[in-house]
């Protein structure tokens, strides 16, 4: 985009470029015109284990609520076309959507840095995306491309960034993994911290149990993330966990429960997660009430367990792009056209990497074994057969 600024700060012209089939220009209106920032009451978290938690209200300037606005329309919009191509086949195997969730992965990485290290379960496009992923890269991993983030070999469920650690596909199995990263931030004593989220269903996992003893006896900087969407697979919290109070659960570990609808809730309570790492007192759990809007994975149609009346209610009471959106424009944050001229770029962006990952060649076979290590000389790999070799290069 082009914009051209008068020195006292107004924009004369803002055009796009023509390959965004779209140019227009916007009368005089200045940047002051707007609020630079605001301050929301959110609500207040429930504690365990703890005096005092996140504070109860939260300030957002303008440029931070216009980036969450548009990763969160980002993360929408891609898993809708997610969505879509597996519809028509052109996405194939395991795929789970995270539309619903999107308040969950901007918020907390709204609370942590980018050189702190997550680590999540198998529902991962949003990560990717928050933790520097493309949204080219994501899509065209789901359709199994060369140019996918993980070179087409993982799919929906195995994608990685620089302190990303997957998408993992065993259900729990990332959270003793996330624990190994944060034993290493503490052996280097280099002030970072490890986020290490699973779901409701993942959360009567034995590893999970162990994997909290260990943390606490070593306090270590770790802050594990329940993201409690209401639904294990096709069973409901009540139905498969004796406790649905998933912030107690660590029993000894410090707990929170947060609206994880709520970006600027999952933000707050999220720092808060990050200060008690960081001073040495070892882990703290979250839980991060939220909903999803899909079903479990593509071959879960998600209405035989719960009706489309609930999922109806919670997209029209709780959803977290339309809350962010009403908070933005009540309080002069941002205009309607100017969301709207988001939306369009977000789509263009979505459409684009579309056709990305539908025209770009697959992975040829010599590339089969390659990336076995990292940084290491070539070499050779046996095939299926004892007589077909491979040759892994890093």
């Amino acid at each position: 985009h082009t914009f051209d600024f008068q020195s006292d700060g107004n924009i004369l012209d803002m055009s796009f470029s023509a390959n965004e089939g779209a140019s227009l220009v916007v009368a005089s209106r200045s940047y002051a015109d707007f609020t630079p920032e605001a301050t929301f009451d959110i609500k207040k978290v429930d504690l365990h284990r703890l005096e005092e938690g996140p504070p109860l209200t939260s300030t957002l300037t303008r440029e931070e609520g216009l980036k969450y606005y548009r990763t969160m329309q980002t993360i929408r919009r891609m898993e809708l076309k997610a969505d879509q191509l597996y519809k028509q086949k052109i996405i194939r195997g395991f795929c789970h959507l995270y539309d619903g969730q999107e308040a969950c992965a901007v918020g907390i990485e709204g609370g942590i840095t980018l050189s702190d290290h997550l680590i999540t379960a198998y529902r991962a496009h949003g990560y990717t995306l928050t933790r520097g992923g493309t949204v080219r890269e994501i899509m065209a991993e789901l359709t199994g491309r060369r140019g996918g983030i993980a070179k087409g070999k993982g799919g929906s469920m195995h994608m990685y960034t620089k302190n990303f650690y997957g998408g993992n596909g065993i259900v729990g199995a990332q959270v003793p993994l996330g624990a190994g990263v944060a034993l290493a931030c503490k052996y280097l004593g280099n002030d970072q911290l490890c986020v290490s989220l699973y779901g409701d269903g993942a959360a009567n996992q034995g590893q999970i149990f162990e994997t909290y003893n260990m943390s606490s006896l070593w306090k270590l900087p770790i802050i594990f993330i329940c993201e409690n969407n209401q639904y294990a697979m096709g069973t409901s919290v009540e139905r498969s966990a004796a406790s649905t109070e998933y912030y107690k659960r660590g029993d000894y570990i410090p707990g929170i429960r947060v609206d994880g609808m709520d970006v600027l809730c999952v933000r707050e309570a999220t720092k808060f997660a990050a200060a008690h790492c960081r001073s040495g007192k070892g882990p703290i759990l979250m839980e991060l009430q939220t909903y999803r809007y899909h079903g479990h994975s593509m071959s879960d149609p998600g209405v035989s367990y719960r009706t489309r009346e609930e999922i109806q209610e919670v997209r029209s009471k709780s959803d977290p792009i339309s809350m962010l959106k009403d908070r933005m424009l009540s309080n002069n944050m941002a205009s309607i056209e100017e969301l709207k001229e988001i939306d369009i770029a977000v789509r263009k962006e979505i459409e684009d990497a579309a056709q990305f990952a539908t025209t770009d060649p697959e992975p040829p076979l010599d590339d089969l074994c390659s990336h076995i290590f990292a940084n290491d000389q070539p070499f050779e790999v046996r095939g299926a057969t004892p007589w077909t070799k491979l040759t892994s290069t890093s």
